[in-house]
């Protein structure tokens, strides 16, 4: 039976209470049952939505983010245990470059699989609404990466994070929200660089950061061949995807990201499935190569990209390193506006001029020169492993000497500048109203009842934003991570 609105807000009210009495008294705990920013309904439009796609309100969600696309994806299982595509959102912002956050201070938006959980959701954000993406994980730690309160969020404002607007996240929370009502104990994110299409490996073919990333195109294959979350363990400093104790063997697989990889096997349908769709698509990059597919141009001096529905409606936007291609799922003439609030100081992407546009050398055939070496690696590259990785990135060089996904090197364009600037200091363009104020933490105080902003459909228009200028008004008291937690307690 499904669950009305205050009827789940009065039994999250009463497990909060009940769990209160075993831990003390805690008045934040409490204000999470009436934060209304956090407990906005899923829109109408949304709930029809996935009625005509076979699927349930509460049912599993899964989220896959693209750079150079700027999308979000919510996908969510249907009827039958198949995850569809549910809705696709432009990203108003992300920040870095495409390849994975490495340290502290990069402004990288991270690349992998994370874990969310409802502990990672914040509604007292100072960004509207946000969840933490759960970088570093076990894989990012094993190599020595660094950075913290790395969000997707609100406010079209990020310093290593993906931001959407508010309109945006609003939706976006309420659905990983229903997810956890129905009994989902955590949603996949998978973050990617770009589409894992051969177009898209031809083009940045010669990028130091590919042995990295055909790692992770291993994942996202696993998902398009099942259209079931992929089980995602680690070893020997890489990822490992839907494994399973050998044939005949009984013993739970222990997995660690530092350590030797476990004897353990794929589920024979899922290889042979996973193995047919990487020989198409090696067949297919060869040809691209062969046919003189342009190496994709190196762009300095851009901090992150935007996708171009909003670039379009700022004066002077631009998308800096995000791409709109034939395959975008979202489909610009559907935004008479922007798909939700952009606040008025948003601080959109450099615009590339002449001077920054260096176009790398072309291939023209799979095989390639040899890569030639270089004394001091560059600083936002990030090998897939500290160690060889196998035949998983065979014939590719760990510094990533090699782009293809083949067993041939190729040379390795220069890396972008590294952007020194910290997540907690001002942007280099002019900075917004609240931007000396540290929001890394992602935990603001503030007084004042929570403010609501109605929820909007992001294909039609949208409520006029009024101009702020410091944190959301209405933000509730500071509250630990795990929290939010309790909320969901009552009903797994």
């Amino acid at each position: 039976m499904t669950r009305t609105p205050l009827l789940r807000a009065l039994l999250a009210s009463a497990a909060i209470a009940a769990s209160s009495l075993l831990a003390g008294c805690n008045s934040d705990q409490m204000s999470l049952a009436t934060n209304a920013k956090a407990n906005q309904p899923v829109p109408p439009k949304l709930v029809a939505e996935m009625q005509a796609k076979n699927m349930d309100l509460q049912s599993p969600i899964l989220v896959r983010l693209f750079k150079q696309e700027a999308e979000l994806e919510v996908w969510k299982q249907d009827r039958t245990g198949v995850f569809t595509l549910l809705k696709s959102y432009p990203i108003c912002r992300w920040s870095g470059d495409l390849g994975p956050k490495v340290r502290e201070g990069d402004r990288q938006a991270p690349e992998g699989f994370y874990a969310i959980s409802p502990g990672q959701m914040n509604p007292q954000s100072s960004y509207y609404l946000s969840f933490n993406t759960g970088y570093p994980n076990a894989f990012d730690k094993s190599l020595g990466r660094t950075g913290s309160q790395l969000m997707v969020h609100g406010d079209c404002s990020s310093r290593g994070c993906y931001a959407m607007t508010d309109e945006q996240i609003a939706e976006i929370y309420s659905l990983g929200r229903e997810s956890f009502f129905g009994g989902q104990r955590a949603f996949q994110l998978q973050a990617y660089p770009f589409k894992m299409t051969p177009v898209n490996f031809a083009k940045h073919r010669n990028n130091p950061n590919m042995p990295f990333w055909k790692m992770l195109k291993e994942g996202y294959d696993h998902f398009e061949v099942t259209r079931q979350e992929p089980k995602v363990d680690f070893c020997e400093h890489k990822y490992v995807f839907d494994a399973a104790p050998p044939p005949g063997s009984s013993k739970p697989l222990a997995f660690n990201a530092s350590a030797k990889c476990p004897a353990y096997s794929v589920p024979a349908d899922i290889a042979d499935a996973v193995r047919e769709k990487d020989q198409k698509d090696q067949t297919k990059l060869a040809e691209l190569i062969s046919k003189g597919t342009p190496v994709a141009r190196l762009r300095t001096g851009i901090d992150g990209g935007m996708h171009q529905v909003f670039a379009a409606k700022i004066p002077d936007g631009s998308t800096g390193l995000s791409e709109v291609d034939d395959s975008s799922s979202v489909a610009l003439a559907a935004f008479d506006r922007a798909p939700g609030t952009i606040p008025p100081t948003v601080n959109p992407p450099r615009r590339p001029s002449d001077g920054l546009l260096q176009k790398a050398t072309e291939t023209t055939s799979v095989a390639a020169a040899p890569a030639t070496s270089t004394s001091n690696p560059p600083a936002r590259v990030a090998s897939a492993s500290k160690d060889d990785i196998g035949g998983l990135l065979s014939g590719l060089s760990r510094r990533g000497g090699s782009g293809e996904i083949t067993s041939s090197t190729a040379p390795t364009p220069s890396s972008p500048t590294q952007a020194t600037a910290r997540r907690n200091e001002p942007t280099p363009a002019p900075p917004r109203p609240h931007a000396t104020v540290p929001k890394s933490a992602d935990t603001k105080q503030a007084a004042a009842k929570p403010q609501l902003k109605p929820a909007v459909e992001l294909n039609g228009a949208t409520a006029a934003k009024p101009t702020t200028t410091g944190t959301i008004s209405g933000a509730a008291p500071v509250v630990s991570s795990n929290n939010f937690e309790g909320r969901f307690s009552a009903f797994r």
